[in-house]
């Protein structure tokens, strides 16, 4: 599973969050800036619709797979 860790920094004169190398918005207090990066947390959890891929693989084999579904998130 998918895994989005969301970091409290601070950024250009304020805080933001961070995921990964992107900086999100920034905001001029910590509170803010966890404020939104709980909503966009919360976001990611909304699992989008589950569907099955078929693709062929390196060894001439298909193979079935289930794409969709909501990544672990964590604020810090």
């Amino acid at each position: 599973m998918t895994e989005a860790h969301y970091h409290i920094v601070p950024h250009d004169g304020g805080w933001t969050y961070k995921v990964g190398d992107v900086f999100g918005a920034t905001y001029s207090s910590e509170a803010q800036a966890r404020d939104a990066a709980e909503r966009a947390a919360a976001e990611q959890r909304v699992a989008p619709e589950q569907h099955d891929v078929e693709y062929e693989d390196e060894n001439g084999r298909w193979r079935t797979e289930i794409s969709g579904g909501a990544p672990d998130t964590e604020v810090d």
